[in-house]
């Protein structure tokens, strides 16, 4: 040791003192020091060569090297260095050589070179790291400064990227944004159903509350920045309130299990009151189950199906003033759900039936006529229908049985995958910011999320804790995406669409 230099060995606790006060080079080799705490080196402030080498540091905290401003070289070598803090190199204004090599780094802080604007060389060999989104940012930054593959590093892991020199990666490989689901807020109300509509360039969506006798219409409170849901219809055990915005009025056909069902309407904006325009299908309807509409041919027209024994579903068509009977379906089938779609460039029309294969019909002569059913998928309770790649596929709800994702293939439609879906009464596809989805709805289970994979296929990716729920709606507020989700035991849930950053 003498003026400028210092070498000590095998030494421990902590940085030695009483070195020279201008002292211009200092090696710690086999010294035992865990940790390099804050201001590790006030004591040597002209420093301009540290080496810490073949000891046991373990962590580097932020501002270990604080006031070593003229500090060129700094080797932190053969160590166990497993953590480095985030401003750990703070004010190293001046450094030139970095290594950090042979230890035991799996990952770098973001943001861990900043300030360094004159380092012109980085050796980062011999470490396990993992290459994905937390290092995402040291691959486009080893782009800015010159180095050799070699002195770049390797992956240690995962495997696709094994012995894979760091300098070799693309960060535009990784995938560092994940969409995920998170709790907004909860309604105090139960409902069975929801629907969405759109009238005037804002969205709602109509809310069947049973038990309450009562159809809601989910509104944004711009002042609260919550959403909320006053009543705007009282019935007598609705099943569906379904919105349909008809010119610069609302209808809300309300299905109802006592009292017959109607078709309201609203003619003011937001806030006008609800009128009863029209009586449903003059008491041909028992017990209605669900609502769908479409139009064909310039004209449109409102599907009901009857769930009762002697019951038939109907399709109505919409003359001017209200809805009149086009079309009964096949009666004592005691239908559940109807979906309206198109295939091979026809429109149709899916029935699913309780003890029975779902029914496809398609339109011919200005009426649905049966065309096939869907084999070995017997009981199904529902059917949901997306288009993509230019295929129509069908996602198949059964309460007792697997869940079901078909596929049509000109003719009939052929499975392409079943979800465990016991306890199921919703399987729904649907689009949120941009990302697609198939929720799976339980009543004795978590439900579930899955992503749309390019071929149709359902990739999981969430749970979620909606007690009993019976659907699942996309709502966008701005640019804000969120999920509406009734429950039909519990609290109406609202979901808000996240986008989580993984290189965080």
């Amino acid at each position: 040791c003498d003026r400028e230099s210092a070498l000590c060995r095998g030494g421990a606790g902590g940085i030695p003192r009483g070195l020279p006060p201008r002292l211009a080079t200092l090696s710690l080799v086999r010294w035992h020091i865990e940790v390099l705490a804050e201001g590790s080196f006030r004591h040597t402030p002209t420093l301009q060569l540290l080496l810490v080498t073949a000891g046991s540091l373990g962590t580097i905290g932020d501002g270990a090297f604080a006031g070593l401003v003229f500090l060129e070289y700094l080797f932190i070598e053969d160590n166990e260095v497993g953590t480095i803090e985030p401003t750990a190199l703070r004010g190293l204004r001046g450094l030139l050589f970095l290594s950090l090599a042979n230890n035991r780094l799996e990952t770098l802080p973001q943001g861990l070179f900043q300030g360094l604007e004159t380092l012109s060389h980085l050796d980062l060999r011999g470490n396990p790291f993992r290459c994905d989104c937390r290092l995402r940012w040291l691959l486009s930054w080893l782009g800015t400064v010159p180095s050799s593959p070699e002195t770049a590093g390797r992956c240690r892991s995962p495997s696709p990227h094994q012995g894979t020199p760091l300098a070799h990666l693309d960060p535009q490989d990784f995938q560092c944004q994940r969409a995920e689901l998170r709790p907004f807020q909860s309604l105090p109300f139960s409902s069975l159903g929801a629907e969405s509509f759109t009238l005037g360039g804002h969205q709602g969506v109509a809310l069947a509350q049973p038990f309450a006798g009562a159809c809601a219409l989910l509104e944004w409170d711009q002042l609260a920045g919550r959403f909320r849901a006053p009543t705007i219809i009282n019935s007598s055990s609705p099943v569906a309130c379904h919105p349909l915005p008809l010119g610069g009025s609302l209808l809300v056909v309300v299905a109802q299990l006592r009292g017959g069902s109607w078709v309201w309407r609203r003619s003011g904006g937001p806030g006008a009151t609800f009128v009863r325009h029209q009586s449903l299908g003059a008491g041909r309807l028992r017990r209605p189950h669900a609502v769908a509409t479409a139009r064909l041919g310039g004209h449109l027209y409102l599907g009901v199906a009857d769930s009762s024994k002697g019951g038939t579903s109907t399709v109505f068509r919409w003359g001017g003033r209200g809805f009149y009977p086009h079309q009964t379906l096949r009666a004592w089938h005691r239908d559940t759900h109807l979906e309206f779609l198109e295939l091979g460039g026809r429109p149709a029309l899916v029935v699913c039936s309780g003890a029975r294969r779902p029914l496809v019909y398609r339109w011919s002569g200005g009426v649905f006529t049966p065309h096939t059913d869907i084999p070995h998928v017997p009981d199904v309770y529902a059917a949901k229908h997306f288009r993509l790649r230019g295929h129509v596929f069908l996602c198949l709800t059964r309460f007792l049985g697997d869940a079901k994702v078909m596929r049509w293939e000109g003719s009939m439609f052929r499975e392409i995958q079943q979800v465990p879906a016991r306890g199921s009464m919703i399987f729904q596809p649907l689009t949120l910011s941009g990302h697609r989805y198939v929720l799976l709805g339980n009543d004795f289970a978590l439900s579930r999320v899955f992503r749309l994979g390019p071929e149709g296929h359902l990739e999981p990716t969430q749970e979620l804790l909606v007690p009993t729920p019976r659907a699942f709606v996309p709502v966008t507020i701005g640019q804000r995406h969120f999920l509406v989700a009734s429950s039909f035991k519990g609290a109406t849930q609202i979901y808000q669409h996240m986008t989580i950053d993984l290189e965080a």
